[in-house]
């Protein structure tokens, strides 16, 4: 492993300890390092806080001039409600940068790279590049599409049941993996569940672990036929999730588009199995992680995991790429880019 790798994923375990704090603001993490120790470290907290360079700065514990900073994400380069981080960098006389990924804004990619590089600063890009990118995923595809990234996440048995016919679906996975959907909800900016799970499951739909979690997703709920007084019996404490009605893709797209240019840059879609099938037949989700449970529950008119019309033929199924098979207690998570 090089040493630009080493303080690479330094930098890039600093940026996740913001994890789900940071939206709309990207999760950065900064490493400073001379004569091949890290004297100074820092990471971006919170929306409005200090970039994780000028945390890394004023960590320091002894002169940064002629020291190498290790940022998971390109240097800013203009003011916002902070100032830019170039300036800061040139201003310590650090004689090199290392960054993990540019800029995904197509209007500043690579500018705090130049500015960088004529003031006479040794600039090295793309150092673990995929993980940085992996660390932003919803804050890229925001930034460039203006849209938030979309996630579907479905718990289901081995035969792809989430519920019995009468409704019942508590709990088909367990702590384990319902943990798991608690730090989903936490990176996420909202979550969105259709009107029979609203129902039927009488969800809170917010971050219970941890308890003190501030930072709470706004909350929508796919309906046509919920009517304002049924949804606040079920959501009696106020902040009551508002009702969409999306039925075609452009309606898909309208809505994203509106609740993008609001700031959220992450979308949570917990279902159910109508809910799920359209909205991958509109074709706007771009993740999805189901978690599968050990039991076969059965019967031809228990509840499907993905509903919707029936398809002709397998030409006519969803692939994914970049899969993830990973263990959650006795369940699996499969997850995935949606193609």
């Amino acid at each position: 492993m090089t040493n630009n790798v080493k303080y690479m994923r330094r930098a890039i375990s600093l940026a996740k300890r913001a994890y789900g704090k940071t939206s709309p603001n990207p999760l950065v993490g900064a490493v400073i390092v001379k004569d091949d120790k890290i004297i100074g470290e820092g990471y971006h907290k919170k929306t409005g806080s200090p970039h994780a360079e000028i945390n890394a700065i004023n960590s320091a514990n002894c002169a940064i001039k002629g020291s190498t900073i290790y940022v998971t994400l390109e240097p800013c380069s203009t003011f916002g409600r902070t100032p830019p981080c170039t300036q800061a960098i040139i201003d310590k006389q650090i004689k090199k940068v290392v960054i993990g990924s540019l800029d995904p804004n197509p209007k500043h990619a690579g500018r705090g790279v130049n500015i960088l590089e004529k003031a006479g600063i040794e600039v090295i890009v793309n150092i673990e590049q995929t993980k940085c990118k992996i660390l932003n995923d919803a804050f890229f595809h925001w930034i460039t599409t203006g849209k938030p990234l979309v996630l579907l996440k479905m718990a289901m048995t081995l035969d792809g049941k989430i519920a019995t016919q009468s409704g019942n679906s508590q709990w088909i996975t367990g702590k384990i993996a319902r943990q798991r959907v608690q730090k989903l909800r936490c990176w996420s900016d909202a979550i969105l569940v259709g009107g029979e799970t609203a129902r039927e499951d009488n969800p809170s739909l917010t971050v219970r672990i941890p308890s003190n979690w501030k930072k709470q997703p706004k909350r929508f709920i796919l309906s046509k036929s919920l009517k304002k007084n049924k949804l606040q019996k079920l959501f009696p404490t106020g902040n009551t999730p508002k009702i969409i009605a999306c039925s075609s893709k452009q309606d898909w797209n309208n809505f994203l588009l509106e609740i993008g240019k609001q700031n959220i840059t992450s979308l949570l879609i917990e279902g159910g199995g109508e809910v799920a099938a359209a909205v991958i037949q509109a074709k706007i989700v771009n993740k999805i992680e189901f978690h599968i449970a050990p039991k076969i529950l059965g019967g031809k008119n228990s509840r499907t995991v993905v509903g919707g019309i029936n398809p002709l033929s397998l030409t006519e199924a969803y692939n994914l790429t970049n899969v993830e098979i990973k263990k959650l207690g006795d369940d699996i998570s499969v997850s995935g880019d949606l193609i």
